[in-house]
């Protein structure tokens, strides 16, 4: 493996070009097309689906399990406190700067060169007992419907396993929660506060928030535990001196593998008086099976295993997974984003090794 060397610096340079291409969620065409361009000049024959990139080896064979190397292309608006152009940053010895360099450029960079190196070594790719397949998705940032989500309806059976990149200090990620975000509405009857009369809607959802205070799930998910519930904002009233008859809050629900988000809501809904509406009931946890392959190998590998916080398009996938990826999840979609030059290099060496360790 003594040619890892040039793909860690051909990363970073794509990287650095890449940064330049603007690709907020939903306007992806440049880049992805920028991606696509690059992929051909390595002899690869890269699929578009809409902004997606879809990229097989070009000797592949049918008799081994698919490997997905997955990150996203698309980025978060830059925040405005950003002290220079997100777009245009200036270069820097071991960093690389800009809006989507962590989140999730480096991850992006150093699995498509991870999978370059495969591809330009026959020798190495021939000892696999995986077969290495690349997705670059769209839409990953505001869970659109033509990024992953289209991906895994069209082509359900396109891969078996997968790597999500992800910014994790290249710990594995074996579960991540979920979101469920709910708006909760007390209805009541109004009134006149000076004869004390109507139906408090105020108190009718203060008194569905103290359930929801000491609410407990019965079932605990070995991996993550307790399902998470938290009531993050409130509204209600006109005047002081009318009983109010409407009360709205919101809930932020971070699941588990323990239950699906429609169980989630049919379970509060019954224990509540508030009539409970999801945002989007597909945002789900997800939890790589026990004893899988993908597991043995961060083991082998002795990588840091942990339950992911954030959600990914790992949700998104019907197919066991981990996520793992360069660069810290704490820097991502604030302002002066950045990577280490060092954790992508890094990155790529721990995931040909890890490949190379899947059983």
């Amino acid at each position: 493996m003594e040619s890892i060397g040039r793909y860690c610096e051909e990363a970073i340079l794509f990287l650095e070009k890449m940064i330049t291409i603007p690709s907020l969620s939903f306007e992806e065409a440049n880049r992805a097309a920028f991606i696509a361009e690059y992929l051909r000049k390595r002899s690869l024959e890269p699929q578009l689906v809409g902004n997606n990139i879809i990229v097989r080896l070009p000797h592949s064979s049918n008799d081994r399990p698919v490997l997905m190397l997955n990150s996203h292309i698309d980025t978060i608006k830059p925040s405005e406190l950003y002290t220079f152009d997100p777009f245009n940053p200036p270069l820097d010895k071991e960093r690389i700067l800009g809006v989507g360099s962590n989140d999730a450029g480096g991850s992006l960079s150093a699995l498509l060169h991870t999978f370059l190196y495969f591809a330009e070594h026959k020798e190495h790719l021939e000892s696999l007992k995986v077969e290495p397949l690349l997705l670059l998705t769209a839409e990953e940032e505001r869970s659109g419907p033509d990024g992953m989500q289209r991906i895994s309806a069209e082509m359900p059976d396109l891969a078996d396993m997968a790597i999500v990149g992800e910014p994790t200090g290249m710990r594995t990620a074996i579960a991540e929660r979920g979101l469920l975000v709910i708006d909760a509405t007390a209805k009541g009857v109004s009134g006149h506060a000076a004869r004390n009369d109507g139906d408090n809607a105020i108190l009718i959802a203060l008194n569905d928030i103290s359930i929801l205070r000491d609410f407990r799930f019965d079932k605990i998910s070995p991996t993550m535990g307790t399902t998470h519930i938290n009531v993050t904002q409130i509204n209600g009233g006109t005047a002081h001196n009318v009983i109010p008859d409407e009360c709205t809050f919101v809930l932020d629900i971070r699941p588990t593998d323990a239950y699906s988000n429609p169980e989630i809501m049919e379970i509060l809904q019954n224990n509540l008086r508030s009539t409970l509406k999801a945002r989007n009931l597909t945002n789900r946890s997800s939890a790589t099976p026990l004893g899988h392959p993908l597991l043995e190998a961060a083991e082998r590998c002795s990588i840091e295993q942990y339950v992911s916080p954030t959600t990914s398009d790992w949700m998104r996938l019907n197919i066991p997974a981990i996520k793992m990826g360069p660069g810290e999840s704490s820097r991502s979609h604030k302002a002066d984003e950045y990577i280490l030059k060092e954790e992508i290099c890094q990155a790529i060496h721990t995931y040909i090794k890890f490949i190379t360790h899947l059983k």
